[in-house]
């Protein structure tokens, strides 16, 4: 059966398109936005009258050098909504409190390594306050928040999360909101920074793409028809379950590769500068430096990296791989080799670049989803 056209829903229908042709217009004027609309100026006065009494919109002048001919233009409010983004991450827990605009209002990183679930809902709540103290906390729309892990969608708890600070196994969202007293939107991290690179990164205006993560950890969140593609239990992009049986030797995160750098330096020969425990950062130093044993190292790692791309190349043909991480960061040093297996082993090798965002990615498509959230209850709140 088909819903009937009541005039509140048209009014809301009303208002939600001029809304929307201020946000992608502004400044605008009365009679730009009944063009853009196809709305009657009528029509088009009434929505704005409600919006500017709800602190929707507001009056703005026209662009410098545009004439105006008296015209009144209109532009959004950016702090009619506030959102609340964090990243709560094995090493550090971030959140940032950002404007309907998308503009970063405030932003606080800190150092945690939390293994209870107490610990880690306190330590997000006072970071969250601290934010709150910087903005409007009466405008405050919602939270999202990134967690390692996968997140059901339905009852907001997280499995499969046996690296975070306490969470797995708990309905973490429940009891966040409890913490923040705002409603929490829970999503995994590494979705949540394929989303911000398709907001703001080197992933606009692609379709199709996948976003890997190698750091500590591995993690992939892939992007299909412009969506976020979860998969039917959340899970999508657990690409460590494609290799399961292989063995450690295609692992590309931190520990596999110091394994395997202590193996071959066991079996090196020549001098190098490198030393036990054999982490990225110092084997990616010397790498630039020319070491041997280092290059060789690293050649092995972008065989791994690629050989984690191959199977969703292959099989979802994405567009681009975005690679983000800690090592995934070390584009000078990986991005040719990878992309040169790719060319060697598949018809049609994705483009492959590193993220535009780096630590900042998971915080931005948290924000970016936050946003069109808030956009979407203003109206329908108010």
């Amino acid at each position: 059966m088909t819903a009937r056209a009541t005039p509140p829903l048209l009014k809301r229908l009303n208002e939600r398109a001029v809304l929307e042709a201020i946000r992608s217009g502004a400044p605008i004027s009365r009679a730009e936005i009944a063009r853009r609309t196809g709305i009657s100026k009528p029509t088009v006065s009434l929505a704005l009258r409600a919006l500017l009494g709800q602190g929707v919109v507001r009056e703005t002048e026209p662009s410098p050098g545009r004439p105006h001919y008296g015209a009144v233009f209109f532009e959004p409010v950016p702090e009619a909504a506030l959102v609340l983004a964090v990243d709560v991450g094995t090493r550090f827990i971030r959140a940032a409190l950002g404007d309907l605009a998308g503009n970063v209002r405030a932003r606080r990183d800190v150092p945690f390594i939390g293994t209870e679930l107490d610990s880690t809902i306190a330590a997000v709540a006072s970071l969250c306050e601290e934010l709150l103290e910087s903005g409007d906390g009466a405008r405050l729309d919602g939270a999202v928040v990134g967690v390692p892990g996968v997140v059901d969608p339905i009852d907001g708890s997280v499995s499969l999360a046996s690296n975070a600070a306490g969470i797995e196994g708990v309905k973490f969202a429940e009891r966040l909101e409890d913490a923040l007293a705002v409603g929490v939107k829970l999503e995994n991290d590494i979705n949540l920074a394929a989303l911000g690179e398709q907001w703001r990164g080197v992933a606009r205006g692609v379709d199709d793409f996948l976003f890997l993560s190698i750091g500590t950890g591995m993690g992939a969140g892939l992007v299909l028809r412009r969506e976020l593609h979860r998969g039917r239990n959340g899970a999508a992009g657990e690409l460590d379950y494609a290799f399961v049986g292989v063995g450690p030797e295609v692992d590309p995160s931190a520990e596999a590769v110091a394994t395997f750098a202590q193996d071959l330096a066991a079996r090196h020969v020549g001098t190098t500068s490198l030393l036990p425990p054999f982490e990225p950062r110092p084997i990616f130093a010397a790498a630039r430096e020319g070491d041997s044993l280092a290059r060789e190292i690293v050649a092995e790692e972008a065989r791994r990296i690629a050989l984690h791309v191959l199977p969703v190349a292959a099989v979802a043909d994405v567009e681009l791989v975005v690679l983000g991480g800690g090592i995934g960061a070390n584009g000078d040093l990986l991005l040719e080799p990878i992309r040169a297996h790719l060319a060697a082993a598949i018809p049609y090798p994705p483009r492959v670049e590193v993220s535009a965002l780096g630590e900042a990615a998971v915080l931005t498509g948290a924000l970016a989803t936050g946003v069109q959230a808030a956009r979407e209850n203003l109206l329908t709140v108010r």
